[in-house]
């Protein structure tokens, strides 16, 4: 029935083209990833290999206030620049499209193997309409901007708006900017996504934040991106956090999570500097950062710290800093060491000089693993009333070889099912498909996804339970995930017997 499922039955007497001996094996949904980051790989690859394997049949990207679109008339070569920081290859590409309608249109025209759907970054409306990389409130004319170019986003299909409120220009956001553009979100019955402000020491106010910034909207509620407790410091702090948002919950104010199982986080290192220092264009920064004088003031400040600031450095130290990718030659040989493993490597004098010079050389384009994060707290989180799952990365081919990215792009959902259900026994196997499944789908207002029934879309994962496991490691972290034979999208098989296909039944899958 064109992809959907026509008949539930213990005893189905139709005749098939495909018959699947399921036999000892799990039946379930095909997983949901709420929170990903595809959308930057997708110009290069829409196999989605990595996250097919998982199981995930329904990514959502434009997260954590940053994507692909819009594009205003003119600033091409601006966008360029702006995404060439997320990767230099992203530089070399013609972008077809200008408005986020016209994006979606672009994306529905391709092949894809999952269903995608978007959300649009505030990081976009930003540059796209308001202040830019300025540190200033938006004025009433680019806020107006703003507020056309979201409406333009939600009515072509978004579901929703994202924040990254610890990243360069949106760090700089007023509480209230956001909440003024949340409340055009709340007339087209969309989500708040957001990565929010501080995830250590200040996160109970962070998370206050996003509780207001949905209460004073009115928009449908708040999605907190990859929750976690970050810093040696700072863990045990689940326990108020989860209050936090079961009290607000208990109030009617709808806050969900979602969260990855590891210990490590993953971003860029520029987000390492203090805030004054990530101010203007990327070239502002790139030059300011040269300046001995600058770098001074850089170390002094986060070794005090400046209030409200989430520092990673003073937080957990270079040796728990890791890099994931470079894009100069000169610096391959430090991926997956830490700061501190490279200062010894290149005989530099101290971390912060290796710091100081990685970004340089590698005009910014640094990605790293941050371990901050303690098991007790992944663990609480896990088990929260509010909590789903999320990969926080991206699908990309299973051959890929650029750096070593975060094992969560190939290991999130199966390290859950062997790691926590079957060998911890912290989630039933139950709970746990539901966290993966119609929970986020109930998020996302998907009404005929999420669930194993008739007339629903086909979306179906089957996995052995006994033997389902994530194999990607830090060190490696393209291993391919064992124990999940078949993946099926819209009624078509794209993983049999753990081999991938070329089909590609993908739906890109917009807000109604």
């Amino acid at each position: 029935m064109d992809g959907k499922i026509i008949h539930i039955s213990h005893k189905i007497k139709e005749k098939a083209k495909k018959v699947i001996n399921a036999n000892g094996l799990i039946v379930c949904p095909g997983f949901i990833d709420i929170h990903s980051h595809s959308d930057y790989f997708l110009p290069f690859s829409r196999t989605l290999e990595s996250t097919l394997y998982q199981g995930i049949t329904t990514t959502i990207v434009g997260m954590c206030g940053d994507g692909m679109a819009p594009i205003p008339e003119g600033r091409e070569e601006e966008f360029k620049k702006l995404m060439s920081t997320m990767d230099p290859a992203l530089a070399q590409l013609d972008y077809p499209y200008h408005t986020f309608g016209e994006y979606l249109d672009y994306n529905e025209r391709k092949r894809n193997s999952s269903n995608l759907i978007f959300a649009i970054g505030y990081g976009n409306l930003r540059w796209a309409g308001g202040q830019g990389g300025e540190n200033r409130p938006a004025t009433r004319e680019e806020l107006e901007k703003m507020k056309f170019y979201l409406r333009e986003a939600l009515e072509a299909g978004a579901f929703g708006m994202s924040t990254g409120l610890i990243y360069a220009p949106q760090v700089f956001a007023t509480t209230g900017e956001i909440i003024e553009l949340a409340k055009v979100v709340a007339e087209y019955n969309g989500l708040y996504f957001s990565h929010i402000r501080d995830e250590s020491s200040s996160i109970l106010d962070a998370i206050k934040e996003v509780i207001e910034i949905v209460e004073k909207s009115g928009c449908v509620g708040g999605q907190i991106a990859h929750h976690k407790v970050s810093g040696e410091a700072n863990w045990g702090m689940s326990k108020e956090t989860l209050k936090l948002i079961e009290d607000a919950n208990n109030r009617g104010i709808n806050i969900a999570y979602d969260q990855y199982p590891y210990n490590r986080g993953w971003s860029n290192l520029m987000t390492a500097l203090p805030p004054w220092a990530r101010v203007g264009s990327y070239e502002d920064i790139l030059e300011r950062i040269k300046k001995p004088e600058i770098q001074e003031k850089i170390k002094q400040d986060i070794e005090t710290g400046i209030e409200g600031w989430e520092s990673w450095i003073k937080n957990n130290g270079f040796h728990n800093i890791f890099i994931s990718t470079v894009g100069s030659e000169k610096w391959k040989d430090t991926v997956s060491k830490s700061i501190t493993e490279i200062t010894k490597l290149k005989k530099f004098p101290d971390d912060f000089t290796t710091f100081f010079q990685i970004l340089i050389d590698n005009n910014l384009s640094v990605n790293i693993t941050i371990r901050s994060m303690a098991e007790d707290d992944i663990r609480r989180i896990m088990v929260g009333r509010y909590h789903m799952v999320g990969t926080d990365g991206a699908g990309i081919p299973a051959a890929y070889s650029a750096g070593a990215f975060h094992p969560r792009f190939f290991g999130t959902y199966p390290r859950i099912l062997g790691k926590y259900v079957r060998e911890e026994k912290l989630l039933l196997l139950e709970e746990a498909i539901r966290k993966m499944t119609s929970f986020p789908a109930q998020r996302l207002g998907l009404k005929d996804r999420g669930l194993i029934m008739e007339r629903y879309w086909a979306d179906i994962v089957i996995f052995d339970p006994d033997k389902v496991k994530d194999t990607a490691t830090f060190e490696d972290p393209y291993q391919l995930p064992e124990g999940i034979p078949y993946v099926i999208v819209n009624g078509v098989i794209v993983i049999e017997n753990g081999e991938k296909n070329k089909k590609a039944p993908g739906k890109i899958i917009r807000r109604v």
